[in-house]
């Protein structure tokens, strides 16, 4: 069984920077082809951050996020990360790690129904 662990949430201030990790466990064969950020802050839906398909040949970013964040894997670690710069209060949010054992490639986009397996979440801060 495959499981997620989110690290490197904190507080920051506007225009400043983090780095998101995510760590997988469990993975024994074939590891999920899509993983992808998502964040929500408290009465609002999940917002599909961005996402990357296994080897990088596909990421997908939101529109908010498009130029200030950068997703990467570590396939040999089976690690993924969010370098997020230029933050700003908006950013500020519950961030998730989640894998997709099934969609692949340019299917490989921040839907939440696209996602089976989810992290805890790692909390992000950001005053102005």
């Amino acid at each position: 069984e495959v499981r997620l662990v989110e690290s490197g949430g904190g507080s920051v201030q506007a225009g400043g920077s983090l780095r998101l990790s995510c760590t997988a466990s469990g993975v024994t064969y074939d590891a999920p082809p899509c993983m992808a950020w998502f964040r929500q802050t408290p009465g609002k839906e999940r917002e599909g951050v961005a996402s990357i398909s296994r080897g990088g040949d596909f990421t997908f970013y939101a529109d908010s996020v498009k130029g200030r964040f950068t997703v990467s894997q570590d396939t040999a670690k089976d690690m993924v990360y969010l370098q997020m710069d230029s933050l700003n209060p908006d950013d500020t949010a519950m961030y998730y790690c989640a894998a997709s054992t099934w969609y692949s490639g340019s299917a490989c986009r921040p839907l939440e129904n696209r996602f089976q397996i989810w992290g805890q979440g790692t909390q992000v801060t950001v005053s102005s």
